[in-house]
């Protein structure tokens, strides 16, 4: 496989070996030459869980304070919230219509909100919904008759996290085009809500490894201890 300038260019501005601190971690991503377009920037968290126990199976969200810069398209799948969704800025508002639409195949959407009252039918779309990530669940804060505030919090920033089978975490946390200040904070908030989210059963060393980069970037290793402070 032919490899291009810039990722050469790019690794070779990375020493795997070394945890930078988290603002130099910052410096150095964004001195690195970016794809034609914003690439969104990641964290990948190692933690110290066995996700095969119900009790170390981390999931939740984090509100991000200065969101993901993604634009988020959202689903609310109601019956008594219509007008509500609609005024909270969500971009399809409905059930029967979109239960069909979605039998048929369809899922162009991020997020997919249900009131309680509607979980019966949309329960059924499991299947298709759940391999996708997109099955509503009242621990990401995605069954609720809270529809509005909901919403809006999706739109600006709050995002689901989920450990996986090898015990990481994954998470957009901004663009290259935040500013250095927003990244960091987006990082340290993702951090405090790990630290909030462990599990009595986590035995040893619980956040392990952290891990920074971007769509088409080398991985950055972080120095833990920066993020904490």
């Amino acid at each position: 496989m032919k490899v291009s300038k810039r990722v050469i260019n790019n690794n070779s501005k990375v020493n795997r070996k070394k945890e930078y601190p988290i603002k130099e971690a910052i410096s150095l991503l964004k001195s690195i030459e970016s794809a034609k377009f914003d690439e969104t920037i990641e964290v990948h968290v190692n933690l110290g869980v066995d996700p095969r126990h119900a009790d170390q199976n981390i999931r939740g969200t984090v509100s991000y304070p200065y969101g993901t810069g993604k634009k988020v398209r959202v689903l609310v799948m109601t019956r008594a919230k219509v007008d509500e969704a609609n005024k909270a800025g969500a971009d399809y508002v409905g059930l029967e219509e979109y239960i069909e639409k979605i039998q048929k195949g369809w899922t162009d959407v991020d997020v997919i909100i249900a009131t309680p009252d509607v979980m019966g039918q949309v329960g059924r779309l499991g299947k298709i919904l759940g391999p996708k990530g997109l099955m509503p669940n009242p621990k990401s804060g995605t069954v609720t008759n809270n529809v509005a505030i909901a919403v809006k919090e999706v739109k600006t920033g709050r995002v689901e996290i989920r450990v996986d089978k090898s015990g990481i975490i994954h998470s957009p946390v901004g663009k290259m085009s935040f500013s250095k200040e927003s990244i960091e904070e987006n990082i340290k908030t993702l951090i405090s809500n790990l630290i909030r989210m462990r599990p009595s059963a986590a035995k040893g060393v619980y956040l392990q490894k952290l891990t920074l980069t971007t769509t088409m970037g080398p991985g950055i290793h972080v120095d833990k201890s920066t993020v904490l402070q």
